[in-house]
């Protein structure tokens, strides 16, 4: 498994695998736009054939605080360790430009249980997160669960 930055050949794919899992709810969607706004911000997985398995972001909100969003695995490579290593990755990412606390909204809970991460109630979460809330299909009926590392 090769684990690197995304280049915008990969939007497409990574577009295709975020948006499968929106479309069975348990992720919000993501439109190519938002993908390529944020193309740094990703760390893909890529598979011996090239294909693009896993994707996950990571997004500076405020001074030492940063999300980690955008998390996805193709079914066929889940528990395989790829989403966390993914997620290593951009830990590593933000500790290196200084981010302390690392927060993210979920649907899988347990996956960033595993990595350390702990539940927290929403209203926890300073205002700044839900800058990008207003253009959510579920706003402001927000379901996911907030969960934060320090």
């Amino acid at each position: 498994m090769i684990y690197r930055k995304p280049t915008f050949d990969d939007i497409e794919a990574i577009f295709q695998l975020v948006n499968g899992y929106a479309n069975d709810g348990v992720m919000l969607a993501r439109s190519r736009n938002m993908l390529y706004e944020t193309i740094r911000d990703m760390v893909i997985a890529v598979d011996d054939g090239g294909q693009v398995v896993g994707v996950g972001g990571l997004h500076v909100i405020w001074n030492e605080l940063a999300e980690v969003r955008t998390m996805a695995v193709s079914p066929e490579y889940t528990r395989q360790g790829i989403g966390a290593e993914i997620v290593k990755r951009l830990l590593e990412e933000g500790r290196a430009i200084g981010v302390k606390q690392f927060i993210t909204l979920t649907y899988k809970p347990g996956f960033f249980q595993t990595l350390g991460f702990r539940t927290i109630s929403k209203d926890q979460l300073p205002h700044k997160i839900w800058k990008e809330c207003i253009d959510c299909p579920k706003f402001p009926n927000c379901d996911e669960i907030a969960m934060v590392l320090d």
